[in-house]
């Protein structure tokens, strides 16, 4: 077989693009001084030829069977509501988040579960011996005689040991720890990050492996190498949250097989992760009791309402230029609404300092929190509290008006499951919600009538 001949070429580490020769920018993602040089192989044209030989011939969409997709339980209802009903078989995923934040504790937790349930288990580790795999092991519990830890980060070995244990869960702990002899380039390097995701998902389609891969993440919150790597999987994760705080919260951003809206939540404990069955009253932990500028939200992530802990405080500025702070919300939606209160309800925030908290360190994009940031802030400002039984959610215009927000029903059922008794929604929305048992309705107009709720 004739070999494919070597050249140098410059990648760009964010997103892949190739280039002959260095460039300042890069055309595809317009990224500054992203470009590294690697040396590559070019395949000769007997080889590209003998390779086109061996693919499979194209076949009529007709005939292509159609059977129920079948999926494993993970043995984690919170991981397998985020992949979409559990592990699709041959299916590739990557599990990005921050150092220590607890990727490799929950893989591990996964093994556990599948190898529990007489499923071969194969977890390859390029970052730990074994005695450090042990010691992790043994915090969280025992584990069957089904799961096998390898120590390796040559890909050519790890192919012929999956190809020879043939097991039914692969674990690849790190992609970048992981390098091809076919590439000169360091570990870790745009080639071969690439190199061995191709493998790796050869692999897994042409044997019916479902491989995780752990990806370390960048500064900026992007799995590291070049977005070509969250291409070529089926199901990109994130393990978010604050290495200090007990939560974590895990989320689809890509997925194949099903949503990308549902979150899973879980507790960082000694033994391991804990599944949070209900987020909402976790969130709402250690809320305090009549205090000015909290008040309750309903946020949906997927088909999952959580209850979140919506804070403000607004206190007289001696700065020129007041503060504006936003934590756990869009900085720039915060001032809108600000100026909505300002132009529509007449109050005066121009020499004031305003702080918005959503208590427990989550993060929401979703405007059907804009009601309850709007009344938090005059509860605060007027220093009058809010009754604790009170939640709120609505989008909020430009014009004062509180918009419609999708699945009412499912936020006013959540919050009487958790004991609150008013509920203040849009107008438009009270009729979906329907008479709930319990719970006082309050349908608004504008941002006007839903301050006269809390006065």
């Amino acid at each position: 077989m004739a070999k494919g001949r070597t050249t140098t070429v410059f990648f760009c580490q964010s997103c892949g693009y190739e280039s002959p020769k260095w460039l300042g920018q890069c055309p595809g993602c317009r990224e500054w001084n992203t470009f590294v040089e690697e040396t590559v192989e070019k395949k000769s044209a007997g080889r590209a030829r003998e390779e086109r030989k061996a693919a499979a011939a194209p076949v009529c969409l007709s005939s292509v069977p159609m059977d129920e997709e079948e999926r494993v339980s993970s043995g984690l209802e919170e991981l397998n509501r985020v992949l979409g009903g559990g592990i699709v078989p041959g299916s590739l995923v990557l599990v990005g988040g921050d150092p220590g934040i607890g990727k490799s504790t929950l893989l591990l937790q996964v093994c556990q579960k599948l190898s529990g349930d007489g499923r071969e288990v194969l977890y390859i580790s390029g970052e730990e011996s074994l005695k450090q795999i042990k010691m992790r092991a043994a915090r969280i519990g025992s584990f069957s005689d089904k799961l096998r830890l390898f120590c390796e980060t040559n890909l050519d070995i790890i192919s012929e040991t999956i190809r020879e244990v043939r097991p039914q869960t692969v674990i690849i702990d790190s992609i970048q720890t992981m390098y091809s002899e076919n590439s000169s380039s360091a570990p870790g390097s745009v080639s071969q990050v690439r190199e061995a995701t191709s493998v790796l998902l050869g692999l897994a389609k042409g044997l019916g492996v479902s491989v995780f891969i752990v990806g370390h993440v960048t500064k900026e919150g992007t799995v590291a190498g070049p977005r070509v790597l969250e291409h070529m999987v089926d199901t990109v994760l994130y393990f978010e949250g604050d290495r200090h705080a007990s939560y974590r919260i895990l989320r689809a951003v890509k997925n194949r097989f099903g949503s990308t809206n549902e979150i899973g939540v879980f507790e960082m404990r000694e033994n391991g992760l804990a599944e949070v069955a209900n987020p909402s009253e976790f969130m709402l932990n250690g809320r305090p009791e009549a205090a000015s500028g909290s008040i309750v939200a309903c946020s949906m992530e997927g088909t999952r309402p959580i209850l979140l802990e919506i804070q403000a405080l607004v206190t007289r500025s001696p700065l020129a230029m007041p503060r504006r702070t936003a934590a756990g919300m869009d900085y720039n939606r915060v001032n809108l609404l600000l100026a909505v209160l300002e132009k529509r309800l007449r109050l005066q925030l121009s020499n004031s300092d305003v702080y918005i908290n959503i208590a427990g360190g989550f993060r929401v994009g979703e405007p059907a929190i804009d009601l309850a940031v709007v009344l938090a802030v005059v509860s605060s400002a007027r220093d009058r509290a809010v009754d604790e039984k009170t939640l709120a959610f609505g989008e909020v215009g430009l014009s004062g008006e509180v918009r419609a927000v999708s699945q009412a029903a499912q936020r006013v059922q959540e919050a009487k499951k958790l004991g609150f008794t008013t509920v203040i929604l849009p107008e438009v929305c009270r009729e979906q919600a329907g008479e709930i048992k319990g719970v006082r309705l309050c349908g608004v107009r504008t941002v006007a009538e839903a301050v006269e709720v809390i006065s």
